[in-house]
């Protein structure tokens, strides 16, 4: 009888986050217009705001209030697209030169969508181009000091949590909106 190897856990990683991003997010995300990724549903939520040059940026404070305030689904898009993304695929398969102070944050649906869909292909090529070792290797100064000892492993499996965790997030914001006083509530 032949031994059987065990898992892949770098391909398993990145199975997950594929089937959500097929089954669930993607197709959740269809339809988001510009009314709706700006919409703030209370009073002091957290979005991302033009700038007077016209680019955006997202609102934040250190430390973070607390209760945190209700973030609009500008705001958790965009934090996925950009920190969760962007900046780790520079930092990870790139020239390791961005940072969060040189970020563009979207100023639309139309372009969070589009950057979403760009770095999140490009985050799974990057996994799936990745073998068992350098899952296990530490993530070393790609990272801010917090993660620098912990595996890479630990690291993608964070991104998992992150985006898949802030895709529920964005649509129940979706259902809110669809559900709300006076709106036409088309199946999303």
């Amino acid at each position: 009888m032949a031994a059987t190897a065990g898992p892949r856990w770098g391909a398993e990683i990145a199975d997950q986050l594929e089937f959500h991003w097929d089954t669930t997010m993607w197709p959740r995300l269809r339809g988001l217009d510009d009314d709706e990724y700006f919409w703030e549903p209370v009073e002091g939520c957290w979005s991302v705001r033009p700038r007077p040059d016209g680019t955006f940026v997202p609102d934040h404070a250190y430390p973070a209030p607390d209760p945190p305030p209700v973030t609009t689904i500008a705001w958790r898009l965009s934090h996925v697209v950009v920190t969760v993304l962007e900046l780790r695929l520079d930092h990870h398969f790139g020239e390791r030169r961005r940072t969060l102070a040189d970020a563009r944050w979207p100023g639309g649906a139309a372009e969070a969508l589009d950057r979403l869909r760009t770095a999140y292909g490009r985050w799974i090529t990057g996994l799936r181009g990745l073998t068992d070792a350098d899952f296990a290797a530490p993530v070393g100064a790609a990272e801010p000091e917090q993660w620098a000892e912990f595996p890479f492993v630990t690291l993608a499996l964070h991104v998992n949590r992150e985006v898949i965790h802030h895709h529920a997030e964005i649509a129940l914001l979706r259902d809110l909106y669809r559900a709300r006083p006076g709106a036409h509530c088309d199946a999303l």
